[in-house]
């Protein structure tokens, strides 16, 4: 135990890097538990910052930042993946679990090292290469000769929301892209139904425990709506993406949340990304589940028994709320409540940028299209005020 402690219930502390809406919900969950959390910031405004006192300032991509931040903690997570690996494994061996550790966050960072490792499990992927620097070009038209003239161009490292990620028939692209400094990996362009996303936890003591799948409704890169669980999804393929879910937990040592992104297709399912932390997939669960998923994670990487994943409501929707024209986010706020009492409002305390995730909304039922109405125009309301039946 840490000096860091709570003296009161001799709670163990737990260190989140990272100061995002992440860090922030699962302030949340810290609160209800009586754990202690303790969060490494890079700025006093960032979400997490704003609600967890005497928030850590500084920097996870440097060693010194991270190892002081340490110090003070029981445990480390994470709310984003893009700290160095091997800042994290010093930590480790400095003697502070980190969870997930680095090892296993290493196929969350590199898409390229996620790829091959799943493959060489047997879990299923679309057909992948990595893209070499030495005439691009002649690679990628004979992986499109083989695979079809679109593809899919991703950054190795450092996507999300639809950056870093190109659908193209472009065979030159490549070269501009490796020309900014990027390495690439090229992927076959799947004729998916719909994605799919299956969230599971694993505790050190290796309890696991798997949320219903959810159906991801994306626009433009980005997850729009989170469907709990996916409609119309038979028994037999929830329970594969469950299973292989816990398995590619299981067998890459993650310790807390794994959240598995997949492509449901006509011959069943694929793999598209990992993420090894809370996830917006998961949000949904604070509303809709016994257990939230920041509840959970908490739980697993502090080797607690980990809760229930069970629905609270036959249907839940989770809209992302997105930056509108205006910064005036209150008046509409309040129509909200109004309009729908029961439907939940979470902000992330952002400031309103176009196209920018500042919060979500939740609605629970048992009529899936009354429920995904009531979270949409509460998304909608929020974003763009009365005059959203234009914008849609």
């Amino acid at each position: 135990m840490t000096d860091g402690a709570s003296e009161g219930t001799r709670m163990p502390v737990v260190g989140m890097v990272g100061g995002g809406q992440l860090a922030r919900m699962t302030q949340q969950a810290a609160i209800a538990l009586g754990v202690p959390l303790r969060v490494l910031a890079r700025d006093p405004g960032e979400s997490a910052a704003l609600v967890v006192a005497g928030a850590t300032l500084g920097d996870d991509r440097s060693a010194a930042d991270l190892a002081g931040f340490a110090k003070g903690c029981d445990v480390v997570t994470f709310d984003h993946e893009h700290v160095p690996g091997a800042h994290i494994a010093a930590v480790e061996v400095s003697g502070t679990p980190c969870r997930p550790g680095a090892a296993a966050l290493a196929f969350a960072q590199d898409k390229l090292a996620m790829r091959e490792r799943l493959s060489a499990l047997g879990a299923p992927c679309p057909a992948f290469a990595a893209v070499p620097t030495d005439d691009p070009a002649a690679f990628l038209e004979s992986f499109a000769a083989e695979h079809g003239a679109r593809f899919v161009l991703k950054a190795t490292r450092g996507g999300y929301d639809g950056k870093g990620v190109w659908v193209t028939d472009d065979v030159t692209l490549a070269a501009r892209l490796q020309a900014e400094g990027l390495t690439l990996l090229v992927e076959e362009l799947v004729p998916f139904r719909r994605e799919l996303a299956a969230l599971v936890a694993r505790s050190p003591y290796g309890q696991g425990a798997a949320y219903p799948i959810v159906e991801t409704v994306q626009e433009g890169g980005v997850c729009v709506e989170v469907l709990a669980p996916a409609p119309g999804l038979s028994d037999d393929l929830a329970a594969e993406a469950q299973r292989l879910a816990l398995d590619i937990a299981d067998r890459l040592g993650v310790t807390g949340l794994l959240a598995v992104e997949l492509f449901e297709t006509g011959s069943g399912l694929l793999v598209n990304e990992l993420a090894m932390r809370p996830h917006n997939s998961g949000h949904w669960t604070i509303d809709g589940a016994v257990t939230s998923q920041f509840e959970q994670h908490l739980r697993a990487v502090l080797d607690l028994p980990l809760g229930s994943t069970e629905p609270t409501a036959e249907w839940t929707v989770m809209a992302n709320v997105l930056g509108g024209s205006s910064p005036e986010i209150y008046p509409r706020y309040v129509h909200v409540m109004a309009h729908d009492p029961a439907v939940k409002v979470h902000f992330y305390g952002k400031d309103v940028r176009p196209g920018r995730k500042i919060g979500h909304v939740t609605a629970t039922g048992s009529d899936l299209a009354a429920v995904r109405e009531r979270a949409r125009h509460a998304a909608d309301y929020l974003r763009w005020g009365p005059d959203m039946k234009d914008m849609r």
